[in-house]
């Protein structure tokens, strides 16, 4: 398989959902409340976010891309 065809199979397996950021901690960490659900996750601010300052505050909307295996979220987005 080529380079594209990897890629593409990734962003196919991505999944993206909303939610309101609820609690700030250490190291751009926050717990997030995902929309819609009764769920909260663990979510980390994602490197162009942290490369342009993008300043997430508690209350926030947010756009998270939910990891596969269930462990973190990434924030990629603030709305």
């Amino acid at each position: 398989m080529d380079k594209n065809t990897i890629n593409n199979i990734k962003q196919s397996t991505v999944q993206n959902t909303f939610g309101v950021v609820t609690e700030a901690l250490p190291n751009t960490l926050f717990r997030v409340k995902l929309d819609g659900k009764d769920e909260i996750v663990l979510a980390y601010l994602a490197g162009k976010m942290r490369m342009h300052r993008i300043r997430v505050l508690i209350g926030d909307k947010v756009e998270l891309t939910l990891d596969s295996y269930g462990g973190r979220a990434r924030i990629v987005k603030r709305l």
